[in-house]
């Protein structure tokens, strides 16, 4: 029973000294995060590599997920004698929930384990300590413009994939099935509300781009400068971003939607 005790208020204490270690750190980025923005250039390129370089996965992977809801949203409401609605579950499936989740999670996968690659291997090669001896602060060189460019890239992938979400639903539903196209976007229009569903859904991406982004940095700025320690920083990553993902999801949809 004292092991038992002892193993519970170490992982206490570790979990603790964690949460501490990553607000410190996020409080460091923020504080650097000017030099970052004075050095445009920098920031720029980590959005194209976070942003633009996860464009093909976004915009396939939202096909394809509109093509399956258009396909299951047919054959729901096909059930209640009904398909003119199909056009407001496809467009308030992706753009309250499937949208900002399912891209975030692609996100992370591709972008935040890249970013946590290409630092964990700097720090590996005693590149970040050579800053230091330059003088050079590597939060504000290398970790605060990739931070923002994840930041800045995520509601905008985001919002490509809800796009192309709903794009996918209307080839299944208005061109493959044959649901009358002036139903399929008027009655989307009609139950699409700007606030609850366009804003929330933008809301919901930027707080997951923080949360993916400053795993990434933190967890390759943490990492042990060897193989293995890269290699382990970059399954944290993932696994950390998908379950800081889902949880803040939670969260925000029981703030967001309750009582509608």
């Amino acid at each position: 029973m004292t092991a038992v005790l002892r193993r519970i208020g170490a992982l206490t204490v570790d979990g603790i000294w964690w949460l501490g270690f990553i607000s410190r750190f996020f409080a460091m980025v923020l504080i650097h995060s000017g030099q970052s923005f004075r050095r445009l250039p920098l920031t720029i390129r980590e959005i194209y590599f976070s942003g633009v370089l996860s464009l093909l996965i976004i915009v396939v992977s939202g096909l394809f997920v509109g093509l399956v809801l258009g396909l299951q949203g047919y054959d729901i409401l096909q059930r209640f004698g009904s398909s003119d609605a199909l056009g407001i579950m496809v467009a308030l499936s992706l753009l309250r929930e499937l949208g900002p989740v399912v891209a975030a999670l692609l996100f992370a996968s591709r972008a935040g384990s890249a970013v946590t690659a290409e630092i964990g291997l700097m720090k590996a090669t005693e590149q970040l300590q050579a800053m230091d001896m330059m003088a050079v602060n590597p939060i504000a060189r290398v970790v605060a413009p990739r931070f923002w460019g994840g930041v800045i890239s995520m509601p905008l992938l985001a919002a490509m994939f809800s796009a192309m979400g709903i794009f996918g639903g209307w080839l299944i539903g208005v061109v493959a099935i044959g649901v009358d196209n002036g139903a399929f976007w008027s009655q989307m229009q009609a139950a699409v509300d700007f606030r609850y569903d366009v804003v929330n859904g933008v809301i919901k991406s930027f707080v997951f781009g923080v949360a993916v982004s400053l795993i990434a940095v933190f967890e390759g700025f943490d990492c042990q400068p060897t193989a293995e320690g890269v290699s382990r920083a970059i399954t944290r990553t993932v696994v950390g971003s998908a379950l800081a993902i889902l949880a803040l999801d939670f969260v925000l949809t029981s703030f967001m939607f309750r009582g509608l």
